[in-house]
Parts: structure tokens; sequence; C-alpha cells
């Protein structure tokens, strides 16, 4: 797993670099931290406990090509409308969320109710990848303007690597004893790597001249149902037949290489 993240990093900054290299276009750097709900196959479904109970942290690093500004020259790039209004962002992340049965198939004084309360898991997710930023309003007139409002929808892909925890507190999974039948042969321990797409919106606040803040909204949909360790058969639990997916919510501070 850490070669990948070293592979995926390597080829990320290369692409970076690169195209500072040939295009003369300037850098930003940030880091961002909040909270993140992964909406799984641990719960019910539009369960308000469950939305609630299965949350945890996130953090990332990210970088900007900021094509609206040639950092070599201090100077403005040509004015056309895809340098005033697109960044291109490069992210690191990393969000875990411990995860629980909640809702009213829990909450049953049955054997099942008892296994579905002492099923447990913990999902760590390491994300690596890029989104293109959209900026309606001018972004030549947010970066000459302090206490400016710049909103931003983002649109991404990321390669996810992925670590789950899943156990019983009632003993070792995968017996009748311990794990509920749906459960039986639908259930890891070893995590893996995946690849989603995230979507986003948000806006900045021109702190200063060469620093923002920012607060972002995101959807991360990813294109696997083992993200939280259990994936029970979709023909026949229809009502697990979506992929894992989170939505997170964060805040960041960003500086300007000038």
């Amino acid at each position: 797993m850490i070669k990948k993240i070293k592979y995926a990093l390597i080829v990320l900054i290369s692409v970076n670099f690169s195209m500072q290299a040939q295009f003369g276009f300037s850098h930003e750097i940030g880091a961002f931290v909040g909270g993140v709900a992964l909406q799984s196959d641990f719960g019910v479904r539009n369960n308000f406990e469950t939305n609630a109970g299965n949350t945890g942290y996130g953090v990332g690093l990210v970088h900007y090509l900021n094509f609206a500004y040639r950092a070599e020259c201090n100077c403005y790039t040509p004015e056309t409308y895809f340098n005033d209004h697109f960044k291109l962002r490069t992210e690191i992340s990393y969000n875990s969320t411990k995860l629980e049965h909640f809702g009213r198939w829990a909450e049953k004084n049955s054997p099942t109710g008892n296994q579905l309360k002492a099923m447990k898991g913990e999902s760590k997710i390491t994300d690596i990848g890029m989104q293109l930023e959209f900026y309606p309003l001018s972004i030549r007139e947010f970066t000459a303007t302090d206490g400016a409002w710049a909103p931003f929808l983002g649109l991404g892909a990321h390669f996810s690597l992925f670590q789950n925890g899943t156990y019983s507190e009632l003993g070792p999974m995968g017996n009748s004893t311990t794990t509920p039948d749906k459960y039986l042969n639908a259930w890891s321990d070893e995590g893996g790597s995946t690849w989603s797409i995230v979507s986003s919106v948000g806006t900045r606040y021109k702190l200063t001249e060469l620093s923002d803040l920012f607060a972002e909204v995101r959807w991360q949909y990813y294109f696997t149902d083992w993200v939280d360790g259990l994936n029970p058969n979709p023909e026949i639990y229809i009502e697990n037949k979506a992929n894992d997916w989170n939505l997170w919510f964060h805040v960041g501070y960003i500086y300007y290489l000038n």
C-alpha cells in the first residue's frame, strides 16, 4: 500500500511541475480538517441515528494550479474565460470512521439483534487525486480584493486505499454464533483499493493578499462496496445494493506561493 501511495504522489507531482514548466502558472498550497459521514452497509439507510453515529474525521493537504497568474513574472496570464474561472486541485487526504449498526434491527432483543449490536468496524481511507474547480466569479477580481468571497464547484477523481477492521464483540466473525446470516460470507477485515469520484461545492474567503480561508461540502462515491468491510449479496438484500459513499464537510487555509 505504501508503494502505491508513493507512486501516485510521484505521478501527480510530475504532472503539476511539468505543467508549471511548460505554461508558467502559479501555485497555491493549503490544508484542511473536518468531519465525514460514511454511508455504508452498517446501520439502516435514511436513518438519522445511523447517519449521526457513523461519522469520523478527515484531514488533507492540497495544491492548486492558478491559471490566472504567472509567478515568475509577477503578472497575469492572457485573459481567457478558462484562466479566470478554473483552478486545478491536487490532493492527498485521509479519513477515518468508526462504524456500528444502528436502527430498529439492531435494537431488537433477538439473536440477530444482539449480533448486529456486537458488530463493529473502522474504515480508514487514504485518497490521492485531482479535481477541476469552477469559480463563477472572476478569479482575478477575487485575488485583488481583501474580504471577497469566491464560491466554487468541483469535480474530479481519486485513487482510494482503504483499510477496514470488521469484528464482533461476541467472538471471531464468520460463524452463525457471532455473524448474522446476511454477513456470513460477506465481510472482510483486509482492506483494498479502488477509484472514486468526488464532487464538491464551497467558497473561499480572501483573508490577506496571499492567503484564503475556504469551506467545502464534498460527496465522494467509491466504485466498490467493500470500503466498510461488508458486502451482502445485493440481489438478495436490495437495501444494500449501493456502493459505499461519504459526505465531507471541512474548512481549510490556502497560501499563495509568490
